[in-house]
């Protein structure tokens, strides 16, 4: 990849900036696609908006800036999204991002005549242009972002199988307070604009993490994400139906998964509610948000059950002179293992008196009776 430097001024960068959202976003006369669609949102906080201005208004030099040159002579943002964004948005608004001369918050209409000029005619941006192929920008992107703010696996994602479906799922997914978020967001940890909630729905439709790729590959150029869309809406759906009293431990279960093994499954809905409530308050189960699934498939792991602490396991082991009830056999403490002599599922509490040392082999073998 060839790359130039060039000195931009700020009111280069600023002339005909336009945010016309999903339509597109651009600067510097026409010519710059500040968001092209392999770019990330726009995540900037207030604190790193404040740095930049602070920084320009104070003649400190910004890091680089990427930009690659199409062969149309158009360019696009391949790194500084985010200090473009913030510097157009400080100019075309009386926003302030904390940006303070003499103890006083400034917007860029509070200027002075001079602070004006100073800030779009006199502060230099440094920018490489970048010349090469489509893989050379989309492998140079990734590249460079290493050293900002750290890119997230979906968003580098969204960069390699940039298209058609990227562009449209965005727009369901990767808005905060957009279309996801007003249907499922109490079920969805992450954020939006970090594309988590992309990320999310597309490992529900395909099966888990390890076939996002695979998925993204195959609908790449697909002309909409309808399909990611309505079944997105399908689990939030049924998990609404299922579990109708909402709790905080809902929030980042993968629905998905109990969706697929469940949702065609018979189930009582005022039973399984009744189950969750038990579960909840019950003291010896330490993951609540596993409840959900146990009571959808029965498996305990899910739960994990409080376990005997040393001092027990110690009591239990000399109590029996190190052997083992099941086989008779004698052991070190280290070959054997904590058990309930009435199980959790029958009543069976992490108390002293239920607690009964097994060799391994035994414990492994015990059925749960």
């Amino acid at each position: 990849m060839e790359i130039n430097l060039h000195e931009i001024t700020i009111r280069e960068l600023v002339t005909g900036f336009q945010d016309n959202g999903e339509e597109g976003v651009y600067g510097y006369g026409g010519r710059l696609n500040i968001r092209p669609p392999y770019q990330r949102e726009f995540v900037y906080d207030t604190e790193r908006k404040r740095r930049v201005i602070e920084s320009i208004m104070g003649g400190f030099p910004l890091n680089a800036m990427y930009w690659s040159v199409n062969p149309d002579g158009s360019l696009e943002v391949l790194d500084g999204q985010q200090r473009i964004m913030t510097i157009c948005e400080y100019h075309g608004s009386n926003m302030s991002y904390g940006f303070k001369i003499d103890g006083h918050e400034r917007g860029f209409a509070s200027l002075t005549g001079d602070e004006q000029k100073k800030f779009l005619d006199e502060y230099k941006l440094m920018v490489y242009f970048c010349y090469g192929s489509d893989s050379e920008k989309l492998a140079w992107f990734r590249k460079i972002n290493v050293a900002g703010l750290e890119l997230k696996e979906q968003e580098l994602r969204n960069a390699v199988y940039s298209g058609s479906w990227v562009t449209d799922a965005k727009r369901y997914f990767s808005r905060s307070g957009g279309p996801a978020q007003d249907v499922g967001g109490k079920y969805l940890t992450g954020a939006a604009n970090r594309q988590e909630y992309l990320e999310t729905a597309i490992s529900w439709i395909s099966g888990g993490q390890r076939n996002i790729d695979d998925y993204m590959r195959k609908h790449q150029h697909d002309p909409n994400a309808n399909e990611l869309w309505l079944h997105f809406r399908k689990v939030i759906d049924w998990v609404d139906a299922t579990f109708p009293k909402y709790s905080k431990y809902m929030k980042g279960i993968d629905w998905g998964i109990l969706y697929d093994g469940f949702h065609g499954a018979l189930l009582d809905v005022t039973e399984l509610g009744r189950h969750v409530e038990a579960l909840m308050i019950d003291d010896e189960v330490q993951n609540k948000k596993g409840i959900y699934a146990y009571v959808l498939s029965g498996d305990m792991k899910t739960l994990n059950l409080r376990q005997f602490p040393d001092h027990v396991r110690e009591s239990a082991y000399k109590k029996q002179d190190g052997i083992c009830p099941l086989c008779g056999k004698h052991f070190g403490i280290g070959e054997m293992e904590a058990d309930h002599i009435i199980p959790w599922s029958k009543g069976g509490k992490t108390v002293q008196e239920n607690c009964q040392m097994l060799c391994r082999a035994c414990n492994r073998s015990k059925s749960d009776k």
